[in-house]
């Protein structure tokens, strides 16, 4: 993946109580999806239809599939965004979430918004009694992981499978270089700050 950053840039990060959270409804999918297409660059997924990042991502709101929360820095905009997928837990033996996508635009790096998201991520579910949320992120994103470990994700030791039935054998979210999810067998995305 990129590896150019290093855990310390996220010891650093500003106040995230000064971030500004909201949920996206369809009138934010436009900035959304601006930012999902970031996100798809940072992990190099090569998109073919520009529309589709934005297609994708009403998809999923308007099925009810997922949740998708806005972060927006004054001074800098929107600048990052999560998105959070239900699920079961088989071995809780109840609801737990994956939390699929987060992201920070370059512009709103080190203020404190991928921080604020997952915080409020983890609030919701504490609030909705859920057994857990469950991440990932790739190996050399040292950012992300010093702050996951630093809010309290611990790394689990499963190994997790993903067999690709893209066309082309390896379709975006392959799961290649991916850390271990927290339940066997299930099936998860990364994610970077």
């Amino acid at each position: 993946m990129n590896g150019r950053n290093t855990v310390d840039e996220v010891l650093v990060a500003a106040d995230p109580a000064k971030v500004v959270l909201r949920q996206a409804g369809e009138a934010d999918l436009d900035t959304a999806a601006e930012l999902f297409r970031g996100y798809l660059e940072f992990y190099e997924v090569e998109v073919e239809d520009p529309a589709r990042p934005r297609a994708f991502l009403a998809e999923r709101l308007a099925a009810g599939d997922s949740f998708v929360l806005l972060a927006e820095v004054p001074g800098a905009g929107t600048v990052g965004f999560t998105q959070v997928y239900p699920m079961i837990s088989s071995l809780a033996m109840k609801p737990a979430w994956l939390l699929g996508d987060l992201y920070v635009a370059p512009a709103g790096r080190r203020t404190g918004a991928g921080r604020a998201l997952l915080r409020e991520v983890l609030r919701r579910a504490r609030e909705a009694g859920v057994s857990g949320v469950q991440l990932e992120t790739a190996y050399d994103n040292l950012v992300a992981q010093g702050l996951y470990e630093a809010e309290g994700f611990v790394r689990e030791e499963f190994h997790m499978y993903f067999h690709d039935l893209s066309e082309t054998g390896a379709g975006a979210g392959s799961g290649a270089g991916s850390e271990a999810g927290s339940e066997p067998g299930s099936a998860t995305v990364s994610e970077s700050v």
